[in-house]
C-alpha cells in the first residue's frame, strides 16, 4: 500500500491531503483520498469535511478527489448568487416532494366536523362524497428535464427500459415513460398493466386511464422474470465481491497503521528494562 501526503492549497492553511493506492488484492490500483485537519483529524468523505468546516468555507465547488476548486462550478455559483441578490421578489424555495398533480379545488360537499365541549354536538358527513379527485392528464411530462446526481455531484445514469414498454401520448419520451412507471409503482397499490384500451392510441386525451402509466399494454413473461433474476444475482455477486475486497483492504490498512505503534511500545518496554 503506497501513501502520498501533501498540503491542500484549496483548504485553509494546515490541511493535508493523502492519497492511498492499493498494491494487492482485487482492488489493486484503486486509490482512496483522505484529508487531515491541522489537529490531525481524518476525513473520508466530502460531507464529513463540510460538516466539520461549517460556515468557514463553501465546499460546493470543491472536488474531493483532486483537492481543487472547480472553476466552472465556482463561476456558476457566483452567477447564481449574483442573480439571487438582484432578484428582489425572490420567495421561499419550494421543498414539497409530492408529485406535480393538479390540486383541483373540490366542487363536492365535504364532511364538516364541529368540535366543542358541548355533549350534544354531532359529526355530519355526506355519503356521496367523491373519493377520487380529478387528475391532470400527462402530468408526468412535468418531470422531464430533472436529473439525479450522486454524492460526488456526478450525473446518475438512467435506466434502460425493455423494448416491450412503449409510450403513449404526445411527446412521450423514454424519460417520461420511466417517470410515469416509477410514480405508478410508488403511489398505487393496483397492478401495473398499462393502457388496456386500444382507442387510447387514437385519442389519448379522451380514453387515457389516469390510474395507469403512459405506456401501452404489456405482458411480463416467464423469460422476462428469469432474465431479471439472473441480472439481480449477478449484481449481488459483484456487490459481495466488492464489499469483501473493501473490507480486506481496510483490515490491511488498519494493520499497517498499527505496526509503528507496536514498535514504539516495544521500545518503551526495553527502556524500562534497562
Amino acid at each position: 500500500m503506497e501513501k502520498k501526503r501533501w498540503d491542500c492549497t484549496a483548504l485553509p492553511k494546515g490541511w493535508k491531503m493523502e492519497e492511498v493506492t492499493r498494491k494487492s488484492g482485487l482492488s489493486a490500483g484503486k486509490s482512496d483520498v483522505y484529508y487531515f485537519s491541522p489537529s490531525g483529524k481524518k476525513f473520508r468523505s466530502k460531507p464529513q469535511l463540510a460538516r466539520y468546516l461549517g460556515n468557514q468555507m463553501d465546499l460546493s465547488s470543491f472536488d474531493f478527489r483532486t483537492g481543487k476548486m472547480l472553476m466552472s462550478k465556482l463561476n456558476k455559483n457566483r452567477q447564481r448568487l449574483r442573480y439571487d441578490n438582484n432578484n428582489q421578489n425572490k420567495g421561499k424555495p419550494d421543498l414539497n416532494t409530492s408529485l406535480p398533480v393538479r390540486q383541483t379545488a373540490s366542487i363536492f360537499k365535504q364532511p364538516v366536523t364541529k368540535v366543542t365541549n358541548h355533549p350534544n354536538n354531532k359529526v355530519k358527513t355526506d355519503p356521496q362524497k367523491a373519493v377520487d379527485q380529478p387528475r391532470q392528464l400527462f402530468w408526468e411530462k412535468k418531470l422531464s428535464g430533472l436529473n439525479a446526481y450522486d454524492i460526488a455531484e456526478e450525473l446518475v445514469k438512467t435506466m434502460d427500459l425493455p423494448k416491450g414498454l412503449q409510450g403513449v401520448g404526445p411527446g412521450c419520451t423514454d424519460k417520461t415513460l420511466l417517470s410515469a412507471i416509477a410514480s405508478a409503482l410508488h403511489t398505487s397499490a393496483a397492478p401495473i398493466t398499462g393502457q388496456l384500451s386500444a382507442a387510447v392510441e387514437k385519442n389519448p386525451g379522451v380514453w387515457l386511464n389516469t390510474a395507469q402509466p403512459l405506456c401501452k399494454a404489456f405482458i411480463v413473461t416467464d423469460e422476462d422474470i428469469r432474465k431479471q433474476e439472473e441480472l439481480v444475482f449477478s449484481v449481488r455477486k459483484r456487490l459481495e465481491e466488492a464489499l469483501m475486497a473493501d473490507m480486506l483492504a481496510h483490515v490491511e490498512e488498519a494493520a499497517n497503521d498499527g505496526e509503528p505503534l507496536k514498535e514504539e511500545g516495544a521500545g518503551s518496554e526495553d527502556m524500562e528494562s534497562v
